[in-house]
């Protein structure tokens, strides 16, 4: 290979190293925009981990395996970036099983965890400090025409822009988890108790953060 076609080469490699390392690090100081709350702020940590990662598993009861449970990788918001309001919110198309599922059967689940973020570290996504939570309750649609549902898209498509482009044909609705359960592990010792209610209404006094 000629000098110049070998220097050519070695500047193109140079140049995509470095844009792949400030994607890197964009995506880590979006991600960390907010730190990782106390493991004691149960509360705070919930809400973290709800409103920092884009997507989830969730679950729903499946109408074509006899009522077995069908978990699904999704996207979901509960607002715009470091504005969440901890309800999550989806967008879903009858095409897929998880919303048929829904319209027959609403009991549901979202499975979430910290290690997407980025703060776990080289610790396995099992490993209790690794935080993660599941939320327990039903998955309904919003009503297309309400501003619940144009607050809802301004939220998913906040953090998934891709959305808007979404076939038409596909109808793609939004839905919602109304949730009636929180299961969350954010330290050993077994889950931490919280209600609905603390969970929806955090005490801002309390939204204290930890140093990972």
């Amino acid at each position: 290979m000629k000098p110049q076609g070998s220097l050519r080469c070695f500047m193109v490699f140079q140049a995509a190293f470095f844009f792949l390392v400030l994607h890197q690090v964009s995506v880590e100081s979006r991600l960390l925009s907010i730190p990782k709350p106390d493991p004691n702020n149960a509360v705070a940590t919930a809400r973290w981990l709800v409103s920092q990662n884009s997507w989830g598993v969730l679950n729903t009861i499946s109408t074509d395996l006899g009522g077995a449970p069908f978990g699904n990788v999704v996207s979901f918001s509960d607002g715009l970036p470091n504005e969440g309001l901890g309800i999550p919110y989806f967008y879903l198309t009858t095409l897929d099983p998880t919303a048929r599922n829904a319209l027959k059967d609403q009991r549901s689940s979202l499975t979430i965890s910290e290690f997407p973020i980025g703060t776990c570290g080289k610790k396995d996504p099992e490993n209790p400090t690794c935080a993660k939570i599941t939320l327990t309750g039903k998955l309904t649609m919003v009503d297309k025409n309400s501003k619940e549902a144009e607050f809802a898209k301004s939220a998913l498509f906040s953090k998934h822009a891709e959305m808007k482009d979404w076939p038409k044909d596909h109808d793609f609705r939004v839905f919602k988890l109304e949730i009636e359960d929180i299961f969350l592990i954010d330290w050993f010792g077994g889950p931490k108790p919280i209600t609905v209610d603390q969970y929806l209404h955090p005490k801002l006094s309390k939204l204290t953060t930890f140093s990972v």
